[in-house]
């Protein structure tokens, strides 16, 4: 296992470059491609984000994607696209994961909360 202090310390290098790179805008981001750019092994990678953040890879991941969406909504042309193209910007593969996973996250479907936004 990790110690307390190498655990903050991946936490933190994966907080940082999951703010700064954006690999979650990739829709084919895996636990490994994404170890790899850390150099940090799959089985630590996981272990952090289960035990610090009580999520599992994909929720973590998704999280970042909902939360990218929910800031490009707010960019003036993004009221030329749809939802659908907007979702797959960020990283959603597919009209229905990115509803699932909004509403699992938000508590609302994306069109209730762009009616409540706009």
């Amino acid at each position: 296992g990790l110690t307390e202090k190498e655990s903050e310390k991946y936490l933190n290098t994966i907080i940082d470059y999951m703010k700064s790179e954006k690999p979650y805008l990739n829709n084919t981001l895996s636990i490994k491609e994404l170890s790899e750019s850390l150099s940090i092994s799959t089985h630590h990678l996981s272990q952090v984000i289960n035990e610090r953040l009580n999520q599992s890879f994909y929720d973590f991941v998704n999280h970042y994607r909902v939360e990218e969406f929910k800031q490009i909504i707010k960019k003036p042309d993004s009221k030329n696209q749809t939802l659908l193209a907007l979702a797959l910007d960020c990283g959603f593969n597919s009209k229905s994961s990115f509803n699932r996973i909004f509403k699992k996250h938000m508590n609302q479907s994306p069109s209730q909360y762009m009616k409540a936004f706009i």
